[in-house]
């Protein structure tokens, strides 16, 4: 493995992905949607909820999330904050879309890719440096969003048990720890697609698919179907782990670079 090339390969995707708006609109307006979101709902219930009085009166799927420090009103806001805190688990998985969907059949449609194929790298050192370079500015993004989150969520509450609820080990875990190892899934799911089509566009919309189960997550958390917790962060920080191996296996497997350039039209 030849880290150089790894690198080259990385600084070559960086001059390329920065000239496209698109991407560099979606690396940074994203996540600061994302970031003001929770903050809004923050602000929003700061004075709003159901009475002070001890979790006992809570329903069963707001005392889950809540400690015997938080009043009732307290723990209403830490329970709609946090359902929207999941939209930092959608940043690293929707900027690396764009990015990787981009990273090869963009190259394809600008008549870039043929060089690269053609110069002595092989292909799981091109692979590793594409995942890189999609993988870093979705990383970096979701983890300035959260600092934004904790920094804004000290100015706006006047409770710090409430601070304390919402920039907890598993929000922490969530975004340090599921934050990379989604992205990961998220580029190698791209190039996967941009490998077997021929227009950015649909790699795009068909790569954008893997948004749909932090969606569902979302859903569920705010209906009430189950909680994230800090187990559950865990166990899925595992499977994913599997999940990104598999697929960036599969990747390698899949990018026949011999063929790749006779297949698309």
């Amino acid at each position: 493995m030849d880290f150089e090339k790894i690198k080259t390969i990385i600084r070559k995707e960086w001059a390329e992905i920065f000239k496209n708006k698109m991407i560099i609109s979606s690396i940074i307006f994203m996540p600061l949607l994302m970031t003001a979101i929770p903050l809004v709902m923050l602000a929003t219930f700061q004075n709003e909820g159901i009475s002070e009085s001890a979790n006992s009166e809570l329903p069963a799927q707001f005392a889950a999330i809540c400690g015997s420090q938080l009043s009732g009103g307290a723990c209403f806001q830490v329970y709609m904050v946090s359902s929207f805190m999941i939209m930092f688990m959608i940043v690293p998985l929707f900027i690396p879309v764009n990015i990787a969907a981009y990273s090869i059949v963009g190259e394809k449609t600008s008549r870039t890719l043929e060089p690269l194929l053609a110069t002595p790298i092989t292909t799981a050192e091109l692979l590793i440096g594409k995942n890189l370079a999609a993988v870093i500015p979705a990383v970096l993004a979701t983890w300035l969003g959260f600092g934004i989150f904790a920094a804004g969520a000290f100015i706006i509450s006047r409770d710090p048990n409430v601070i304390g609820a919402l920039i907890n080990p598993m929000w922490l875990l969530a975004v340090i720890l599921i934050g990379p190892l989604s992205a990961i899934l998220s580029v190698n799911f791209s190039m996967i697609v941009s490998s077997r089509v021929n227009d950015p566009r649909v790699a795009e919309q068909i790569s954008a698919l893997v948004i749909l189960p932090v969606v569902g997550i979302f859903m569920g958390q705010m209906f009430g179907l189950f909680l994230l917790t800090q187990s559950l962060i865990l166990v899925a920080a595992v499977i994913i782990g599997i999940i990104d191996a598999f697929l960036v296996y599969l990747s390698i497997q899949l990018f026949e670079r011999e063929n790749i350039l006779s297949r698309w039209k």
